[in-house]
């Protein structure tokens, strides 16, 4: 699974357990967060910190229920060129657009030639707005199909999408933030607020931004949950430091998460560089262990090679927790700057309802007892 940090789930030789005592990366983000907050919102945050801890792997959890959902969690975007992806469009669109397949039906049922220049004049402003501003991502169907007035129809095979959409998801679940705050909707602002914090955590992993996301391009197979998971399992109680100022004000919100995954792209490198060369010098019978958890014998990093590949990095997965903790508290913020600075102090405590509970328990009943929807590696629940 391409989580955040930390759904740790790790070989058993070739085989995986559900990743049940995972989570530990998600939630140490949105709970920390919550003490960057100006005075204006971190009483509200505060009052629901469980809330917004507990709710923050609930993304990862959708990933077993629905097939829609993988592909917001990351974006290959190494698959579209190389650095600094000058040729992918910013806006989701515009990808769309640019990368699919655009067939023009005319009223029998024929296809027709169909020239990108033609879209100004095929699809008004508000069909390009829909395309904009809804990710619809349907894996094997056309997520897209209008009827034009002239009797024509145009349909859209999205074969962009599947390579990942992360930004432009952030970008859509800002916009929705913004709303619920300007709607004074509490619950609504918790809940975007706590699974903001899972994709804006997923963008700050390196492995969440390139196709060879789990080593198996490289003969590092399994190199995602030891980055994001086993390192700070390990060390980021007791080493790590996760108090990282104030939350700021972020100007132009889409750029900000597109420079996101350029800064954790630019770290990839380093990230398998360093485990490939420490794999290949380091003594072969001390880099790994076997641990007992859950009723499994997990075959497991041992924690001084963990320790080894993290000193090597340079605190690398540190940097980039403490990183998307701050984005998290700068991305509240200013969303409630946007939305008009309302007033959080009369909200209470959130407690959910019979039918808000019953949707959670079904949630978890999918995650507990379910598959995940992805591709093949997610399968395979790795991370």
């Amino acid at each position: 699974m391409r989580t955040i940090f930390l759904l740790c789930v790790i070989w058993i030789g070739s085989a995986f357990v559900p990743p049940a005592w995972g989570f530990y990366g998600h939630r140490k983000v949105n709970r920390m967060a919550v003490f960057s907050l100006p005075q204006e919102m971190i009483g509200f945050y505060k009052k629901n910190i469980e809330f917004i801890t507990i709710h923050s792997v609930d993304p990862d959890k959708r990933r077993y229920a629905t097939k829609h959902e993988a592909v917001r969690h990351y974006i290959d975007i190494d698959h579209w060129g190389e650095f600094p992806f000058d040729n992918v469009p910013k806006n989701y669109s515009s990808a769309i657009l640019k990368f699919s397949k655009i067939l023009l039906v005319d009223t029998q049922g024929d296809s027709l030639d169909f020239d990108m220049r033609q879209w100004d004049e095929l699809i008004d402003e508000k069909l390009d707005k829909e395309i904009r501003t809804t990710i619809a991502y349907s894996p094997d169907e056309n997520p897209w199909s209008f009827d034009l007035s002239d009797g024509k129809s145009i349909y859209i095979k999205d074969s962009f999408s599947k390579y990942g959409i992360l930004p432009y998801w952030l970008s859509q679940y800002q916009r929705r933030l913004v709303q619920a705050f300007a709607n004074k909707d509490e619950k609504r602002i918790l809940r975007i607020s706590a699974e903001m914090g899972h994709y804006i955590g997923d963008a700050h992993v390196p492995l969440h931004t390139t196709e060879n996301y789990n080593g198996q391009m490289s003969d590092q197979v399994g190199i995602h949950a030891f980055w994001e998971s086993r390192i700070p399992e390990l060390f980021a109680d007791e080493n790590y430091d996760f108090f990282v100022g104030k939350a700021e004000y972020i100007d132009d919100v889409d750029q900000y998460f597109w420079d996101v995954i350029f800064e954790s792209h630019l770290l990839l490198e380093d990230v398998l560089g360093i485990e490939k060369e420490l794999t290949q010098s380091y003594p072969s019978d001390k880099q790994w262990c076997y641990d007992d958890r859950l009723s499994f014998t997990m075959r497991i990093q041992c924690p001084e090679f963990a320790k080894a590949y993290a000193e090597k990095m340079d605190g690398m997965v540190e940097l980039r927790m403490r990183d998307a903790i701050l984005s998290l508290a700068s991305i509240w913020y200013t969303a409630w700057v946007d939305a008009g600075q309302p007033d959080l102090d009369f909200f209470d405590k959130v407690v959910l309802n019979q039918e808000e509970l019953k949707a959670q328990e079904k949630l978890e009943l999918q995650f507990n007892e379910g598959d995940i929807k992805g591709r093949e590696h997610d399968n395979g629940n790795q991370e």
